[in-house]
């Protein structure tokens, strides 16, 4: 293997590996600052070693090897300056000293998801105002780059990045202990874990960088740790709405692409593939989040859209009228251009292209969405259909130089190809 194949699958496993390596290295450290200067340490080693050693046979259990390492390193060096009896307890841990009590069972606790939620609910500290709180714990647990994460706020790079930046050092300067809280502070900090595992699971199942259509490990972690989010707040409806909303959207992974890992958008989708054992335990968490009086929640919401697809056998078989009236209902709760675009889709579907579009034109001069691929690619569909393939044309041309996913763009330009005459 070359080295810039090296360079490429190290690439792709670090994406993956990242998260659980930052939090491993934030329980050792109990820093975050640190636990991301060694985290690249990391990396900087297997940049120098795999091209000239080779790829380990188990890469991943490589990279946390190495984690391990520089945090055990990191902790001895400042034992050497000041002997504190909590960083004592943590290198009794790491060498496998017998302790007592709850402390003991806590250290010893070596599972990679705790440590993802302790960095999950550290990183989301009411200490950092709320988009603080999300920019930061995207960065750290979802490895989301700070455009990818500009690109989910719809606002500035360099402004996601300040917010990172001040986070860290907010953290760092307050001392916010690497820990789940108690059950009791949970709910303050729950608004922000819910954004943050919506956010990140959207980022898996919509890719809006890279070469791959869908980033599966992204979906897959946000559902495990929903799942356990639940377990901790069984009283919590919006908790149970995005559990749903994940489930239901993660039951149509399997349809999404084809074997090359080209997309298959939703009307070409054989429905055949989407999961039901995990539909039917999305729609369970739904008429859970409702009982417990959550139905007008936004996330409750967006669950029964996606239950709507779900119920639904056929594309045809869609009940566009209702989904147009749950956006109606969901721009109420939580109002917001990328939702009234959506809502302009279901519109057109249920009354026709031309009411679609009216609602799209409303929305061009917004300018969070200026640089937002779906809003000319919805306006270049819609066009289509009323004929008006010229303007099409033009429409799908341009989301597909703002889409940063390839496979995204790849569809976009074929579709502008398809309004071109032959």
């Amino acid at each position: 293997m070359n080295d810039a194949a090296v360079h490429r699958r190290l690439d792709a496993l670090w994406r993956m590996e990242s998260p659980k390596l930052l939090a491993r290295l934030a329980r050792i450290t109990g820093n975050i600052d640190t636990a991301e200067e060694l985290a690249q340490d990391v990396l900087v080693g297997a940049l120098e070693r795999w091209p000239r050693e080779g790829v380990p046979d188990n890469p991943a259990a490589w990279l946390m090897t190495a984690a391990k390492h520089r945090g055990i390193d990191h902790v001895r060096q400042r034992q050497l300056h000041a002997r504190k009896q909590a960083e004592f307890g943590i290198e009794l841990e790491l060498h496998g000293a017998d302790m007592q009590g709850d402390d003991a069972q806590r250290l010893a606790d070596d599972d990679i998801g705790d440590d993802l939620l302790r960095l999950l609910f550290t990183s989301c500290h009411p200490l950092l105002p709320m988009e603080s709180r999300v920019a930061l714990t995207l960065r750290m647990l979802g490895g989301l780059s700070t455009p990818e994460i500009a690109r989910a706020f719809l606002q500035p790079e360099p402004t996601v990045a300040q917010r990172i930046v001040r986070a860290k050092r907010t953290l760092a300067d307050k001392q916010v202990p690497f820990e789940v809280p108690r059950k009791a502070e949970l709910p303050e900090r729950l608004d922000a874990v819910l954004e943050v595992l919506y956010l990140v699971f959207n980022e898996g199942y919509a890719a809006t960088s890279g070469d791959d259509w869908m980033r599966p490990a992204l979906c897959e972690e946000a559902l495990r740790l929903a799942r356990v989010l639940v377990g901790l707040l069984p009283g919590e409806s919006e908790a149970f709405g995005l559990l749903a909303l994940m489930e239901l959207q993660a039951s149509r992974m399997p349809a999404r692409t084809q074997a090359d890992g080209a997309p298959i958008l939703l009307p070409e989708q054989n429905r055949a593939r989407w999961d039901r054992l995990q539909i039917q335990r999305g729609l369970q968490a739904l008429a859970r989040a409702q009982r417990t009086g959550g139905a007008d929640g936004p996330y409750a919401l967006q669950a029964a859209l996606a239950a709507c697809h779900a119920r639904a056998l056929r594309f045809a078989d869609t009940d566009w009228n209702a989904i147009a009236t749950l956006y109606a209902r969901l721009m109420q709760v939580a109002p917001s251009p990328v939702i009234e675009l959506n809502r302009a889709v279901a519109v057109g579907k249920a009354q026709g292209p031309q009411a679609g579009l009216a609602i799209v034109d409303r929305l061009v001069g917004d300018a969070k969405l200026r640089d937002y691929a779906p809003l000319p690619a919805v306006r270049g569909d819609l066009l289509q259909k009323l004929g008006r393939d010229a303007e099409a044309h033009a429409d799908f041309t341009r989301a597909a130089s703002l889409t940063g996913n390839s496979r995204e763009r790849e569809v976009l330009l074929a579709r502008a190809a398809a309004c071109v005459p032959a």
